[in-house]
């Protein structure tokens, strides 16, 4: 349940002009708009799973999408049941300027590519369908003028095929191949709440950036209660971090009984040093490494 400092579950990534939230807690589109952001460009929302504290939000996100003049289709992605209970939600918004899409996932694991957002969906383990995501930004290699040259590849394709496209004249074919290097590391983020620890959460944000995750209690003497409610423990999160060789980890969807949860920070460090408390408002921008473009 929500508290009087703090919001329910939402992730917004932003990228290129095109925004993604990953649930839609109530109080989300006051959150959005503390943070100064634009509703229009909200172009995929996903959800984990359909309880209400991840999804009772949507209806007036939708219509701040609306009155932010958004024209354009938006994807709704979320487990099996996502056009019935969104149809219901949306008994008080039935009129929009957009048309909404639907994407259901139904295998235990999904991918699919979003605005230049690499998605994959895998089932976790709560009292509901639930689903985590990963979302990659991949990275190309290196563009090689000199290779281009003695390729005989003329300079008006060689930026589309920077761009990963394949030209063609006079019969030859150019493909991106031909001018690029390995693939460098791109970005990296998963998130995962509502769950047991599970292998394909370990799997899934291997080498991640930032990973967000689930901390429901802190207190050792809960742990039996977490297995019940098929939730985390913060001792548990920081072993799937550390398992899974991720750079940061942000703690985040507390119970409301965890009014503090800083005071457990110091134990979960202990696990895995690179743990951050998430609080509502929490932001970070990532940027290529090894001081490349």
């Amino acid at each position: 349940m929500p508290l009087t400092f703090r919001w329910l579950t939402s992730l917004m990534t932003r990228f290129n002009g095109s925004s993604i939230l990953i649930d839609c807690g109530e109080g989300t589109q006051i959150a959005i708009q503390k943070q100064g952001w634009s509703f229009k460009q909200i172009d995929t929302i996903m959800f984990t799973h359909y309880h209400a504290d991840h999804i009772s939000g949507l209806p007036g996100v939708l219509l701040a999408m609306m009155n932010a003049d958004r024209t354009e289709p938006v994807t709704l992605v979320g487990p099996k049941g996502l056009e019935r209970v969104v149809s219901g939600l949306r008994v008080i918004c039935p009129e929009l300027t957009f048309k909404i899409e639907f994407r259901e996932i139904t295998e235990p694991e999904e991918k699919f590519v979003v605005n230049g957002y690499h998605i994959t969906a895998f089932r976790v383990k709560h009292n509901t369908i639930c689903y985590g995501y990963s979302i990659e930004i991949p990275r190309s290699g290196k563009f090689d003028a000199e290779r281009a040259k003695k390729e005989g590849i003329p300079l008006k394709f060689w930026n589309p095929l920077q761009k990963g496209m394949t030209m063609e004249e006079n019969g030859v074919i150019y493909t991106p191949d031909m001018v690029l290097g390995e693939p460098r590391k791109g970005l990296k983020v998963t998130y995962t709440t509502d769950t047991r620890p599970v292998q394909a959460i370990i799997d899934h944000a291997k080498d991640s950036d930032v990973f967000i995750c689930e901390g429901m209690y802190g207190e050792h003497e809960k742990a039996e209660k977490a297995k019940e409610y098929r939730h985390m423990t913060m001792q548990e999160a920081a072993h799937l971090a550390s398992e899974a060789d991720v750079k940061e980890m942000w703690l985040t969807h507390f119970s409301p009984s965890t009014s503090r949860p800083d005071w457990y920070l110091k134990e979960i460090q202990n696990i895995f040093p690179d743990t951050v408390i998430g609080r509502d408002g929490m932001t970070k921008e990532l940027k290529f490494r090894d001081g490349e473009d």
